[in-house]
């Protein structure tokens, strides 16, 4: 008998039905239940997919559900929270989305869930770290978005510094996904190429136009916010990204909030990484050669995230 991909989707705002609209349009899931506290947007949005499904190039069935229903998923998937408002940064979401968290892990695994949690929800380092400790699984089986957009923002846009497809520029932005991530230019190359290396080469390239770019990099989300109201296409497709590569056995590298234990010289943290992933979740953590500078930024944006964690977890040391 054929494997059947579940996959249940618990908050259904902005993200969470960008993220469905995304995973039906892709055809990567048998199934999809959706679960939210409100339940009449949750049937919309079941009703307004389906509708849709004679499109699709594969015939996801969508359905509304309550927490029972996690017990058979392979993977649930969190987007609901708190949003970040206008001038608020992701780390001030904390209080707020930890308890929302408790009740939404605690509901989950009293199913009979031994699935993949994969969390969305800012501040996303954070509430993976909590939805671990939380849920009592093994490490590799709580994946957080972490730097995923980040990294897709960041080739987008040397892509357009260098004018190349963003799928030939291999680059990541890692650490916090907030205010303290790094981009890592020692290791970016197009088309094999290092970036420093064409910086070297060329003289219409400049160090400082790197610079520029990493800030609208870091501070896409405030600006977005600031222009809509919210960000859910990219981090939507990002998820079904993550989505794909642990259905579909990938062995993928992506960057995703993962807990470290000694990787880059950090503990106890969940923090966005280069990370393989497959069926079974984080199969491994891949560690890039930083540089000096880096290596510094990385740990201070790992002592940022447990600065937040410690008042909530009394194992967290800083």
């Amino acid at each position: 008998m054929e494997k059947v991909n579940r996959v249940a989707l618990i908050g259904t705002g902005f993200v969470g039905s960008s993220y469905a609209f995304a995973l039906v349009n892709q055809g990567i899931a048998d199934e999809l239940i959706m679960i939210d506290l409100n339940e009449q947007k949750a049937m919309g949005d079941v009703m307004d997919l389906n509708h849709g499904k004679a499109f699709a190039p594969h015939p996801t069935h969508v359905r509304f559900g309550n927490y029972k229903d996690c017990k058979n998923v392979d993977l649930v998937v969190i987007c609901a929270g708190a949003n970040q408002k206008p001038g608020e940064t992701r780390l001030d979401l904390v209080e707020k989305n930890l308890r929302i968290f408790k009740n939404i892990v605690d509901n989950v695994m009293d199913s009979g869930f031994d699935g993949i949690f994969l969390v969305a929800t800012n501040p996303v380092d954070i509430l993976s770290y909590a939805t671990w400790k939380f849920s009592g699984l093994p490490k590799e089986r709580v994946i957080g978005s972490g730097t995923i957009l980040d990294t897709a923002r960041f080739r987008f846009l040397l892509g357009e510094y260098f004018n190349v497809a963003p799928k030939n520029v291999h680059a990541y932005i890692i650490g916090e996904h907030g205010d303290s991530e790094l981009p890592v230019y020692s290791s970016a190359d197009v088309g094999s190429i290092p970036v420093l290396k064409m910086i070297e080469r060329n003289k219409e390239y400049k160090l400082e136009d790197l610079d520029e770019l990493f800030i609208n990099v870091r501070d896409a989300a405030y600006q977005i916010i600031e222009s809509k109201g919210a960000t859910f296409y990219g981090i939507a497709m990002g998820l079904v990204r993550i989505t794909k590569a642990i259905l579909r056995n990938e062995n993928s590298i992506l960057t995703v909030s993962a807990l470290l234990e000694g990787e880059y010289n950090e503990e106890n943290v969940y923090i966005g990484v280069p990370a393989v992933i497959n069926r079974d979740g984080i199969r491994e953590i891949v560690e890039l050669d930083l540089n000096k500078e880096e290596e510094e930024k990385f740990a201070h944006s790992a002592h940022v995230l447990k600065e937040i964690l410690a008042p909530h977890f009394e194992e967290v040391t800083k």
